[in-house]
């Protein structure tokens, strides 16, 4: 996507008032932040504006309150981790946005923050209201979207505001995503090796079909990998299937053929009869119909490392098996330390996005290196679809 306005680093903000957009949606349990990675990688931009002394005004989501305030959802967790890393004044605002916030947040001064509360207890925001997006715009002088995995959505703090306020422009991580995916479609290093999964392929069928005019191999690993494998008549149990996922499956044969592109499928899978069970290696047309496929089998995994190793350039999105469950993690940590491997020492271009896959990455105790992680999950696939995102387009 060409075009967008991107914040400018000789941008005077001295004493400007910036609201920044952000995503800081990350699980909570028990009020206690489970996953900080969305976090972290916000904190960069905003000790870099702490330290350029602008005033800094927070907005960001947190779950679907469905415009209702619940405490569960408050960002409190989230201000007194920030309040942790970044050394300066911290504040965090609970009321509400109208006509009169701006003079509730006038006090702040250069250097410091103010974090909203999560924007959607205000019913304004997920209906894209005018009203309240105006009120929004006119707590800063300078708008910056740095929320790439909210920009598939016509929200008012990712759409409707850029139209009253006078300066708006994408952040570091959004160029960051967007150039990421560039490499993939626009800039590639071939061969090119796209390692989809997921549970579903209705909700993936459109970037599998724009990636296999782009990329040499696609490999077809998770739950989605069911559909093909019933498709080619193996036996599947009681694992997760889509039903009439038949015509999609053709069709997508169907272009493969057409671009050259080659699906590659599992060959066997690790199996049980419960998902917090232990697990078997099976051969697919060994499979009973009172088993699971929960991961991928050893000489699957052996096969995709060598794909990787013969690649220049790996988009992952969605983990190999039921990593939830130690016992069919393997397929999920083999590839993840193959394609860190081949980074770090074989510069190959890679590029992991959805949470999933990110959780996933999280839980394996070795430090792993990748040239781009996306946090974002509809946003990463809608891009990738060629979709141009609502968030995005009112930046250019």
């Amino acid at each position: 996507m060409s075009g967008i306005k991107y914040f400018p680093q000789n941008l005077e903000i001295e004493n400007k008032t910036i609201l920044v957009r952000l995503d800081l949606n990350v699980p909570l349990k028990e009020k206690e932040i489970q996953d900080h990675t969305r976090i972290i990688s916000a904190l960069p931009f905003l000790k870099y504006l702490v330290e350029k002394k602008a005033k800094i005004i927070i907005i960001s989501h947190l779950g679907r309150p469905q415009g209702i305030v619940k405490s569960e959802l408050s960002l409190m967790p989230i201000y007194k981790y920030l309040k942790e890393k970044i050394h300066t004044n911290i504040y965090f605002f609970a009321g509400k946005i109208d006509n009169e916030t701006k003079s509730k947040s006038s006090y702040l001064k250069p250097g410091e923050i103010i974090l909203m509360d999560n924007i959607r207890f205000c019913k304004g925001e997920e209906e894209n209201d005018e009203i309240f997006a105006k009120n929004l715009a006119s707590l800063g002088e300078i708008y910056i979207n740095d929320a790439f995995s909210c920009s598939h959505r016509k929200q008012a703090s990712i759409h409707k505001i850029v139209k009253f306020v006078k300066d708006a422009y994408a952040g570091p991580l959004m160029k960051k995503e967007i150039e990421a995916i560039n490499l993939i479609i626009k800039e590639k290093k071939e061969p090119v090796t796209c390692i989809i999964g997921g549970s579903k392929i209705s909700t993936k069928i459109n970037v599998i079909s724009r990636l296999i005019k782009n990329v040499n191999n696609i490999i077809i690993i998770g739950a989605m990998a069911n559909n093909f494998l019933e498709h080619k008549g193996y036996e599947v149990g009681k694992s997760l299937t889509e039903k009439n996922s038949k015509i999609i499956i053709d069709q997508i044969y169907a272009e493969a053929k057409k671009y050259s592109c080659e699906i590659i499928t599992p060959i066997d899978c690790n199996v049980s009869n419960s998902f917090m069970g232990f697990g078997k290696i099976k051969k697919h047309k060994e499979v009973n119909k009172n088993e699971i496929i929960l991961d991928i089998g050893p000489e699957t995994i052996k096969n995709i490392e060598n794909i990787i190793e013969n690649s220049k350039t790996v988009l992952w999105n969605g983990p190999a098996g039921y990593f939830e469950n130690e016992n069919f993690s393997l397929g999920t940590n083999s590839i993840a330390k193959k394609i860190s491997e081949n980074t770090y020492n074989r510069s190959l271009i890679s590029i992991l996005g959805g949470g999933d896959t990110i959780s996933a990455i999280n839980k394996i105790e070795n430090k792993l290196t990748f040239t781009h992680l996306s946090t974002a999950g509809g946003a990463f696939l809608e891009l990738l679809e060629g979709k141009d995102l609502p968030g995005l387009s009112v930046l250019k």
